[in-house]
């Protein structure tokens, strides 16, 4: 890395701290790793159900300038979206509008014709879950011929879904598979149902738990903000990517790392029985309710103790939360860049900040 980028990097250090001589020591190392691994810019958490027990966030916005981070930074959240869109179903569920075994062909007639017949009795629950079967197709895939770009966003997004409904099952060998078009497919059913488009659904989650969810690219709206970099560390321009707008359910939202902590405290909460929104009951079906991927949410058990975890690539940017409910902790890391190095990076801070 060039040394005006290692000076930029030192010199732009944002910290927050919360815990004294432990939190100083991860930033300082969180630093030495965005050198030692061409982070760009890299931000973390750890927190409590009601705490912030450490947050930094550190580098600069788009390598080779010197845009230093701050702390309202917005990051591509990539697949991290996904548990966004289940407690959203879960909220629909609670209220009564849908229910988890409520089929697509049912709350969406109009797509029956479009359905292979492994597809016509697909249920809410086994699109949240990765029981659909549906392609695992994502934004590096090719696009879909049959999707027009010559019409709005939503509707380019209901071609989508039309063509994937047409397409080979995928193999399920181990209970499950991964699915970007389930939550696609989810999504369309969560807006049938509410009778709001999925944008106006995350809006007003938003609002309350005062968070500013946003979609799409950080730099879009506001070129100072983040520039997510792929993986050879080119920076991406303020462009709309249509294949992450069809995929917008599946992972397609951008949020800075205070509001982000609002959300996972939210889940901590509710995983103690302390949220108002959902029962303890709905929080633990969300996350360890079906085995090793419920309903937004890998996790894993050992000796009787749940960890809860998910990552976001959505090509230019990374996120990862790992939710420790027993112990009443979570563990955030955000970064503008998708290399390799970013991935060992995120290894290696999470590992040092979990000890």
């Amino acid at each position: 890395m060039p040394n005006k980028i290692i000076r930029l990097l030192f010199s732009s250090l944002f910290v927050l701290i919360f815990s004294g001589a432990h939190a100083q020591i991860h930033a300082r190392f969180a630093d030495s790793l965005m050198i030692q691994y061409e982070v760009p810019e890299l931000a973390y958490a750890v927190i409590s159900s009601d705490s912030v027990l450490e947050m930094s966030v550190g580098g600069i916005t788009k390598i080779h300038t010197d845009r230093h981070a701050c702390l309202n930074d917005r990051f591509r959240i990539g697949s991290n979206t996904k548990t966004i869109t289940t407690f959203i179903a879960a909220e629909l569920v609670k209220k009564g509008l849908i229910n988890w075994n409520s089929r697509l062909i049912d709350v969406c007639p109009d797509l029956k014709q479009y359905c292979k017949s492994d597809y016509v009795d697909l249920t809410l629950l086994q699109l949240l879950s990765f029981r659909s079967k549906l392609l695992s197709w994502t934004y590096t895939n090719a696009a879909p011929p049959s999707i027009s770009n010559n019409v709005p966003e939503e509707e380019q997004r209901y071609q989508f879904i039309r063509w994937a409904l047409q397409q080979p099952p995928a193999a399920n060998n181990k209970g499950f598979s991964f699915s970007n078009p389930g939550y696609v497919v989810a999504g369309l059913m969560l807006e049938r149902v509410s009778g709001k488009l999925y944008k106006d659904l995350v809006a007003d989650l938003g609002k309350r738990l005062d968070i500013s969810f946003g979609f799409g690219a950080p730099n879009l709206s506001d070129s100072l903000q983040p520039w997510g970099h792929n993986a050879d560390l080119i920076p991406e321009p303020p462009t709309e990517n249509p294949k992450l707008n069809w995929l917008l359910p599946a992972g397609n939202v951008n949020v800075s790392l205070p509001d982000y902590i609002k959300y996972i405290q939210l889940h901590l909460k509710g995983l103690r029985g302390q949220s108002n929104l959902l029962s303890r009951k709905e929080f633990e079906f969300l996350h360890y309710g079906l085995p090793e991927f419920a309903l937004g949410w890998f996790w894993n058990e050992t000796k009787g103790h749940k960890l809860s975890n998910h990552t976001g690539n959505p090509g230019t940017f990374l996120s990862e939360v790992v939710i420790d409910s027993d112990n009443n902790r979570a563990y955030i890391l955000f970064a503008n860049a998708q290399t390799e190095n970013t991935i060992e990076a995120f290894d290696v801070l999470l590992t040092a900040l979990m000890k």
